[in-house]
């Protein structure tokens, strides 16, 4: 079914609830504190590599090359925060993921986290994030091949479209899942049985990481949205004795 749009829209209501904010608040910060740092000190580099040149006499060229510096600034905090966002971020993903969830069911988690235990969460997005990384790498390298071969080539476009909302549903559902014990073998189970679902889903996840100014909560909003699907389809799709497993864990 194609409900993935909506949960994802369902995803700016949910990140903005009481008890939930916390957790997009804290990386967008760090995020914003790392650009912010980045700017700065290449604005200061800039600034020495015009000085050195520019000649006195020609002085005037700066209206031209400090307008041309915001830009390129600009350019490369609009396409590269979500991407340093979700490594920022990854550590907070799941907190943020159960904080949904409790909010939604009405539930805690019996082991639910705690910010102590962040070192420890930080360690095991960090390996998460790998092996969700090499999976991505031994599709694209077929799918990249594809775009150099005449002929196959023309649909090799549409399928890096599908691929990539495919990756962006395995990447943003997992969080919720990872909360469970759910294995990533049975994470792609259990998307595959709603293909249709987690591909609307990633593909207008896809949309809104491309969309400068929504690219800043692109994250949280998908993580939140795809932790509503978790909670709507996903669990219902699991075997008796993994729901049951599911419960005992929510408590």
């Amino acid at each position: 079914m194609l409900h993935g749009p909506q949960y994802l829209l369902k995803g700016f209501g949910l990140i903005i609830q009481p008890g939930v904010r916390l957790y997009v608040v804290v990386p967008l910060l760090i995020n914003v504190l790392i650009f912010a740092s980045v700017i700065v000190y290449g604005a200061h580099l800039y600034g020495d590599f015009i000085e050195w040149l520019v000649p006195d006499w020609l002085v005037w060229l700066n209206w031209l090359l400090w307008p041309l510096f915001a830009i390129v600034a600009l350019v490369l905090v609009f396409f590269c925060f979500a991407i340093i966002a979700n490594l920022v971020g990854a550590p907070f993903n799941g907190f943020l993921a159960e904080a949904i969830e409790t909010k939604l069911t009405g539930r805690a988690r019996e082991n639910q986290s705690e910010w102590t235990t962040l070192p420890r969460q930080m360690i095991s997005s960090l390996f998460a994030e790998l092996h969700k990384l090499v999976y991505f790498v031994l599709w694209a390298i077929p799918l990249l091949i594809l775009f150099l071969i005449p002929g196959l080539n023309v649909a090799a476009p549409f399928l890096w479209i599908l691929f990539s909302a495919w990756v962006l549903a395995l990447e943003y559902a997992s969080y919720p899942m990872e909360n469970h014990g759910i294995t990533f073998k049975e994470q792609r189970r259990l998307l595959a049985s709603k293909r249709l679902l987690a591909l609307s889903y990633g593909g207008t996840a896809l949309v809104i990481t491309v969309i400068p100014i929504l690219n800043f909560i692109a994250m949280p909003v998908a993580v939140a949205g795809a932790t509503a699907m978790w909670v709507d389809q996903l669990a219902k799709t699991m075997s008796g004795d993994d729901q049951r497993n599911v419960r005992t864990n929510n408590g």
